[in-house]
This record gives structure tokens, C-alpha cells and sequence, in this order.
């Protein structure tokens, strides 16, 4: 096995694991409304510091953070955005910055390339620290093929899903290759004019999801039933979830962004305490643009 270092830059680093640690107690607490104080010390970090971490991170402070990590807050924006998705379908999405479509492109492989399982493919892979926990990414010269979270310490568990989606292709470990991309993916302000690459592989219809949950804007959620009507097959909520759950590359194809209607979070592959602080971070960044 090859040996995984996760470290990138160290200041980098020590706020990206300061950022998850913080993150984690919100989630586990919310309902207590952890004090800054309280938050800092899981942090390690001086309160002074640790607000100006955090707002400059995530846009907002933590006490409104842990605002939008509640159900009234999901039912809240289910009900506001009921038809983002059947209009972003529509007329397409024309706005500046939350516009994710704006952000990533894809492409898929072809049927010969898929049943090739990456034959003749290198892939480069690297373990990169985030807010939301360690994160690995790989990529191609066509685009990111893989962005999963990783429980392991060392990232063995999302190596080895890598390797099953990819069991033909050449990789190697490069993670100065993968950096740009792992730093785009947590970092992204709108300010990029080249979009992001994606390489996915996938039946047509995952593929036909996917490319549904990219046009789903950030800072908004959507049911299950939304996304199984933006793609002409209202009854099949079941395998549109299923399809979901297949997402190769999160965060950039947002998997997260789909919730129950009844405004429950739920049925996320890396967790659903990563899910909600995934959705509460991206709403916060989306308040924050909508109020410069």
C-alpha cells in the first residue's frame, strides 16, 4: 500500500482540521447552542481567532451557522424553492456566482470507455485536509474522476472505493496534482472563470441524475421527487436516491443538496452530520453574497 500524506500547507492544514473539529460539536450540539467559547477550545484556538476563522471560512458567524443546521431551516428552504430545479432546466442558469452549473462541466465516457472500466486511464490521486474532513481527489487529463471523504486516518477506505470504480486504470499517488482541484472544491467564491472538469462514469441514467443535481444552485435544496421529475421519470424516486447514492465525485456533483420533503436530512453516504454542515456552509456563503 502506498503511504498517504494528507499534509498540503501546514497553516492550511491546522485551520482545515480547527474548521472540522469546530464543525462536528455544532453538529452533535446545535440544539444547545454551543457558546464561542465552548467552540474555541474544541477549535484550539483563542475565541478571537476562532470567529475570525470561521466567518471568513464560512461567511457567517457560528451562532448562524448552527441556524441553518435545523429542520425548520431545510423545510424553510424546500418550501422557498420548491421549483429552482424545473426553472434551472427550463430557461438555464444565468446568475454569477451560486450558479453551480457555471462552476463544474462534465463529461462522460463513452459506452466503450465505460466497458473499458479505465483501461489505458491514469489517474492521479492525493489525500488533501478540508473543513468537512479528510478528502481524497483524483483526476485525469479530461477532468476529476473522484472526490470522496475519508474515514480512515490514512484514507485507506476512500483509496480502495477509488480503485473499485476505476479497477483497469493506472494510479498513481500525486497529491501536488490533485491540490488545485481539492483547494477549488472547499474554496470556491464564483471568482473562477474556467470551469471545473469532471470525467464520470456511469449507466445513462445515473449519469442523467448527475447531471440534474449539478444544476441545483448552492444554498438551495430540492427533493427527491424534484430531481425525479426534472429528468422525466416522476415514479422513480427509488432509483433516482439509488443513483444519488452512486455520486463519484461529492460536493461538485451535489448529492447533498437533495433532501426528504418532509425536510428530514438524510441517507448521505459520508454521514448525515457532514451533510447538514455541508448544506449550512453553503447557505451561509449564499446569504453572505446575496447581502454584498
Amino acid at each position: 500500500m502506498p503511504c498517504l500524506n494528507p499534509i498540503a500547507d501546514p497553516v492550511d492544514a491546522q485551520h482545515h482540521r480547527a474548521i472540522a473539529a469546530a464543525i462536528r460539536h455544532l453538529v452533535e450540539n446545535w440544539q444547545d447552542q454551543p457558546p464561542l467559547e465552548d467552540l474555541a477550545a474544541v477549535a484550539g484556538i483563542s475565541p478571537f481567532h476562532f470567529q475570525r476563522l470561521f466567518t471568513r471560512w464560512a461567511g457567517i458567524s457560528p451562532k448562524r451557522f448552527v441556524q441553518f443546521l435545523t429542520l425548520d431551516n431545510a423545510k424553510r428552504l424546500l418550501a422557498e424553492n420548491h421549483s429552482v430545479l424545473d426553472v434551472a432546466l427550463d430557461v438555464g442558469l444565468s446568475g454569477p456566482s451560486r450558479l453551480h452549473d457555471l462552476f463544474v462541466a462534465c463529461e462522460a465516457m463513452t459506452p466503450g470507455e465505460y466497458k473499458a472500466l479505465g483501461g489505458g486511464l491514469t489517474i492521479h490521486w492525493g489525500l488533501h485536509p478540508t473543513p468537512f474532513g479528510p478528502s481524497l481527489v483524483a483526476t485525469t487529463d479530461r477532468g476529476i474522476c473522484w472526490l470522496s471523504f475519508a474515514e480512515d486516518p490514512d484514507g485507506r477506505d476512500a483509496l480502495n472505493e477509488l480503485r473499485e470504480a476505476w479497477p483497469a486504470a493506472r494510479l498513481v499517488e500525486d497529491a501536488d496534482a490533485t491540490r488545485p482541484a481539492a483547494a477549488r472544491a472547499f474554496r470556491w467564491d464564483g471568482a473562477e472563470s474556467e470551469p471545473l472538469r469532471l470525467l464520470i462514469k456511469g449507466t445513462n441514467f445515473q449519469i442523467k441524475v448527475w447531471e440534474a443535481l449539478m444544476r441545483i444552485p448552492s444554498g438551495v435544496v430540492v427533493s427527491y421527487e424534484d430531481v425525479a421529475r426534472a429528468i422525466g421519470r416522476p415514479t422513480a424516486m427509488r432509483a433516482v436516491g439509488a443513483a444519488i447514492g452512486r455520486n463519484p465525485v461529492c460536493v461538485l456533483i451535489p448529492c447533498h443538496r437533495v433532501i426528504q420533503k418532509s425536510g428530514v436530512i438524510h441517507n448521505y453516504r459520508y454521514g448525515v452530520p457532514r451533510k447538514r454542515a455541508l448544506l449550512a456552509w453553503e447557505q451561509g456563503r449564499a446569504e453572505t453574497e446575496e447581502a454584498a
